[in-house]
């Protein structure tokens, strides 16, 4: 590995890149087969088997409407919305207990399924003159017919960080660790937020750093990223690590994002930590892996 992350001595595990199983894509080249992957989607939930485990475009009407996602292990995906159907084929699962559950590359085709579709559900109609939108072949995007607008599928990027400091003499480094007012409450999780337009992301860590910690950092160095379903459609956070500007500064939190923010010693982290399969903890175990090197 080269980079920044590698520089630093944080190695984000091999689930953290794009899993070789996983190749999204748009081609309609060709029809669903019966034995292809099928991912039906209802609401803002996905339709399995009792296992967890993608459907089967045969488990579904012959007159489904299949959207392409791509391919797992060579074998095409489809996606397809049942928000408005009766009767529902397999079992409804939230994407956050699904992917905790399920290898690393099902958890990214079941992500892309629900951010295809639901973006697919609220962008039917042209902006610009409001006509209905069509399909641009070979892609994530629609056309409109009338006025031309393109409209492709758009991804909303955020970042978050691991903020670390020297811990007391002759102890471990220290993790900043935060709570956030909405969400999951109860975990200790990574400071984080949406990038703004015109933003780079390394400007958007130092500013949101700022506004919810109320601290600066240095030493900001790029770690990887991951699809997340949890916060909406298309969403994609892009990891940092960084040290505190001031070793002796105590955060400030916003009162608004945030709760509460405390330094912890790697080798004394909270149990309420963000799930495995999760960016945010794959940054916090590089992390404690590096201090103990």
């Amino acid at each position: 590995m080269t980079g920044p992350a590698a520089a630093a001595g944080l190695d984000p595990p091999a689930s953290a890149a794009r899993p070789a199983g996983f190749q999204p894509g748009a081609e309609r080249g060709r029809l669903p087969a019966p034995g292809d992957l099928a991912l039906p989607v209802t609401g803002a939930k996905l339709l399995t088997d009792a296992d967890g485990r993608p459907l089967r475009v045969a488990d579904l009407p012959a007159d489904t409407d299949w959207v392409p996602l791509g391919t797992l292990d060579g074998v095409p995906a489809w996606a397809t919305d049942l928000t408005t159907a009766g009767t529902l084929p397999g079992r409804a699962r939230g994407w956050a207990s699904l992917a905790a559950e399920v290898p690393e590359p099902h958890a990214a085709l079941a992500s892309r399924a629900l951010a295809v579709i639901t973006w697919r559900r609220t962008h039917r109609w042209c902006g610009a003159c409001r006509a209905e939108l069509t399909d641009k072949p070979g892609e994530t995007a629609r056309r409109c017919p009338d006025c031309g607008l393109y409209v492709p599928m758009q991804l909303s990027a955020a970042v978050l960080v691991a903020i670390t400091r020297p811990g007391p003499a002759g102890r471990a480094d220290e993790l900043l660790l935060v709570r956030h007012a909405t969400g999951p409450t109860g975990l200790w999780a990574l400071v984080a937020g949406f990038v703004e337009a015109g933003e780079t992301l390394e400007a958007a860590v130092h500013r949101e750093v700022g506004e919810e910690v109320a601290l600066s950092v240095d030493r900001l160095a790029y770690f990887g990223s991951q699809p997340w379903a949890i916060s909406g459609p298309g969403v994609l956070l892009a990891g940092f690590t960084a040290r505190a500007a001031d070793p002796h500064a105590e955060p400030v939190v916003d009162g608004r994002e945030l709760t509460e923010a405390r330094w912890f010693g790697v080798d004394a982290l909270p149990a309420e930590l963000p799930p495995a399969y999760s960016i945010s903890r794959w940054l916090i175990d590089a992390t404690v892996t590096a201090a103990r090197r």
